[in-house]
């Protein structure tokens, strides 16, 4: 019972349904993910670090950054069922059509760029 709730209670927060709807559109880093959603980088990290331990997404090191993509939803059942629920809904929410009209134009490098000028 305690992986139902952890997975449950991962998804109960809408900026973490956000997340997990930018990720089945493409891998992201933190830096991108927090310019979507307009959150400050440790609250980012706190949203991923929820998702991570619930078995919903998981992180490649590449360099110095780290991407996040969904899981494959291996390690429960619960997490395989909602990721693959989460694929087919909310996609004519405005707010999830709002994000996904956004993530073309961000990319790390451009990001990266305006935090050294």
């Amino acid at each position: 019972m305690k992986t139902f709730i952890k997975v449950m209670k991962a998804l109960s927060d809408p900026s973490r349904v956000k997340i997990m709807k930018m990720l089945q559109h493409r891998e992201m880093c933190v830096c991108e993910i927090q310019a979507a959603l307009n959150f400050a980088q440790s609250t980012t990290s706190k949203h991923l670090q929820i998702l991570e331990n619930a078995g919903l997404i998981v992180s490649r090191k590449e360099g110095l950054w780290v991407n996040y993509m969904l899981s494959d939803g291996g390690e429960s059942p619960y997490a395989a069922s909602l990721i693959g629920g989460l694929r087919h809904w909310m996609d004519e929410d405005p707010e999830i059509q709002a994000l996904a009209g956004l993530l073309p134009g961000i990319r790390r490098d451009n990001i990266c760029k305006r935090q050294i000028a």
